[in-house]
């Protein structure tokens, strides 16, 4: 089976944990500050927060940007449920704006609409949380534009993106948003075996979310009540979390850093590959917006409905017969039974579920061989006839 994603790891990776293994730390030390300096660097962004997941950091940033019970979150349906979820860990309620037919990102004038009529029914959103779906940044600009103009805080999920451009720069810059959050799971661009980083602009919001991440306790004398009492002392200033991520996942990050150009690199070479192979089948093959270049964290094929009557179910069934890895992301999340519990119903989102009815994600990831490409093309082709 080739799968459609996994994690690229070398010798040089072990050695980074070996060393880690056999220093002091093991939980969270000075491997963590240098994995966050690393980022925070490559990325232009002022502040890096290492936590244990994506999710964590989508956590904490909403916390540490004031959202809470009757509060509103918005994201869109075309992600992973995290994105959705960290606004109801926080007391708040979740709706969704749909997406551009050919980004699959957040449609900037759907936003538009939506905010207009939120704010004149009073009911606007505190937190806006965009995904750049599969390495592609949204259209930061106009997104950005749009959340001053209706005083909405911004997240950026950029769990696909790292070492994402828009408008030439890197995602986590910070530029447009409030908090970017990126993640290293295994199949992501660079992995520390699981974990999250929220980068940021803004020296308080990134202090809070180093309490947040660490059961809101602090051990910095500007920030605690009382002083004088000796080296040992600390304060829970606030109702935090065990969110740290440790110095063996840190090393292993930083190590990965090190090839993140190489993995860049290798993820777009592969993706022109599969453009040039599949142009002539009945496929809708990744826009690539020219304001972005994308990570390509996944490469998303859609069943072109117009040119062929096949089922997505059927091609997906027949390339996991040949052997072909295939997935589909993502589910729409206003469909999940836990939201619909909640009022949501198909057919509120119709870009998101158009898309889903015809999307499949076939395998992507930098060990992924000349010889593998043409192997997913043949069995495409054959699944197609």
């Amino acid at each position: 089976m080739i799968p459609y994603a996994r994690q690229h790891i070398d010798q040089s990776d072990c050695e980074a944990v070996l060393e880690a293994l056999r220093s002091d730390f093991l939980t969270q030390g000075p491997a963590v500050p240098r994995f966050e300096q690393t980022l925070a660097a490559r990325t232009g962004a002022s502040h890096a927060v290492a936590v244990n997941s994506a999710t964590s950091a989508l956590h904490i940033a909403c916390l540490a940007l004031g959202l809470g019970p009757g509060d509103r979150l918005w994201t869109v349906p075309n992600t992973y449920v995290a994105s959705a979820n960290c606004g109801r860990y926080c007391g708040a309620e979740v709706d969704f704006v749909d997406i551009d037919a050919r980004t699959y990102n957040l449609s900037a004038s759907a936003l538009a609409l939506k905010l207009d009529e939120a704010q004149r029914s009073g009911t606007l959103p505190k937190v806006l949380v965009t995904v750049h779906f599969a390495g592609q940044s949204c259209e930061m600009a106009a997104i950005g534009a749009l959340a001053r103009r209706y005083g909405v805080r911004l997240i950026e999920d950029g769990s696909h993106a790292v070492g994402g451009r828009y408008q030439g720069a890197e995602v986590g810059c910070c530029s447009y948003s409030d908090v970017t959050v990126l993640s290293f799971h295994p199949v992501k661009i660079i992995t520390t075996g699981e974990g999250g980083m929220a980068l940021t602009n803004d020296a308080g919001l990134a202090a809070r979310m180093r309490r947040l991440r660490s059961h809101g306790v602090t051990r910095d004398p500007e920030e605690m009540q009382r002083h004088g009492e000796g080296a040992w002392y600390y304060e829970q200033s606030e109702l935090g979390f065990n969110y740290r991520m440790t110095d063996l996942q840190a090393a292993l990050g930083l190590s990965q850093c090190r090839r993140l150009d190489e993995f860049l690199a290798r993820r777009r070479a592969i993706a022109c590959e599969y453009d040039a192979m599949l142009a002539d089948l009945p496929l809708i093959l990744p826009f690539q917006h020219p304001d972005t270049q994308s990570a390509f964290h996944l490469y998303v094929i859609q069943i072109d409905s117009e040119r062929t009557s096949l089922a997505r179910r059927v091609v997906f069934e027949r390339l996991r017969h040949a052997g072909i890895g295939v997935n589909v992301h993502y589910i729409p999340v206003h469909t999940q039974p836990y939201y619909m519990r909640r009022g949501f119903r198909p057919g509120q989102y119709p870009e998101s579920e158009r898309y889903y009815s015809r999307a499949l994600s076939i395998p992507m990831y930098p060990a992924l061989s000349s010889g593998d490409i043409r192997a997913v093309a043949a069995a495409l082709r054959e699944a197609l006839g």
